[in-house]
């Protein structure tokens, strides 16, 4: 192939990430788990992982198809410029991420609604209280930090939370809600499993009782056993293109 820029690539390139990204899109905009037409999921598609696919600019997820999704250098200085440019949060946020944490292959960010209240308490960390939550045990970052819209420098800041590979969920203080994994399947998985285990805890706060917390042994033994379950993550995802693929729906287009 011609050496082209990124931008500059067929869309019918990485066909089949686009798809499973496509069908991301759709599954969290069926869930309610995005918002309006903000938000942006990413994927890595080059061994560095520098160059990366990601959502239009201002495009609701309930649309978005295999072919819309851009291909975009994370150390291309002229990104901004081009006519279909990425929203620029998108690119300070995404773009930092791709560019200083290679192991962060996939990045999804929502603001969904149980993972913003927890963002939004004094103390944003997810306690082990159930089997989901547990599987989050010393795995995920506070960032309570926030200085406002993910410009680059907000994204740089945010990058630099994410250096160890342990911990593949931000809770963004004040924000909302970040994870990586080490593809679509693998990112979604956690974002679904954190937003729930998000609303477990706060549903257990609104009780106003006591809660039963796991003891940290027993919390990280269920987060180890959940990492090393066979293809949980592949499985929920080859089931949701199922679903749409029987439904006809066009996301892989």
């Amino acid at each position: 192939m011609e050496d082209l820029a990124p931008h500059a690539r067929a869309g019918a390139d990485f066909a089949q990430a686009r798809a499973d990204l496509a069908a991301a899109f759709r599954w969290t905009a069926r869930l309610g788990l995005n918002e309006a037409v903000a938000n942006h999921f990413s994927l890595a598609v080059n061994e560095a992982g520098t160059e990366f696919l990601i959502n239009p600019n201002q495009m609701h997820f309930a649309r978005i198809r295999a072919s819309d999704l851009l291909l975009l250098d994370a150390n291309d200085p002229g990104t901004l410029d081009r006519p279909d440019a990425p929203d620029p949060t998108a690119w300070g946020l995404h773009g930092a991420i791709h560019r200083h944490c290679p192991h962060a292959r996939c990045v999804m960010h929502v603001h969904s609604t149980w993972s913003t209240v927890l963002a939004c308490l004094a103390d944003s960390t997810l306690p082990p209280i159930d089997q989901n939550t547990a599987t989050f045990h010393d795995r995920h970052v506070v960032d309570t930090g926030f200085g406002g819209l993910a410009f680059e420098e907000e994204g740089r800041r945010c990058a630099g939370l994410l250096s160890d590979p342990r911990k593949q969920v931000m809770v963004m203080g004040n924000h909302g809600l970040l994870v990586i994994g080490s593809g679509v399947a693998d990112a979604f998985n956690r974002l679904y499993y954190f937003e729930r285990g998000a609303e477990t805890y706060l549903r257990a706060l609104q009780t106003g009782q006591p809660l039963r917390r796991l003891p940290d042994d027993i919390a990280e033994k269920t987060a180890r056993e959940l990492e090393a379950y066979p293809g949980q993550a592949e499985a929920h995802l080859h089931e949701i293109r199922a679903i749409l693929d029987a439904e006809a729906d066009s996301y892989a287009t």
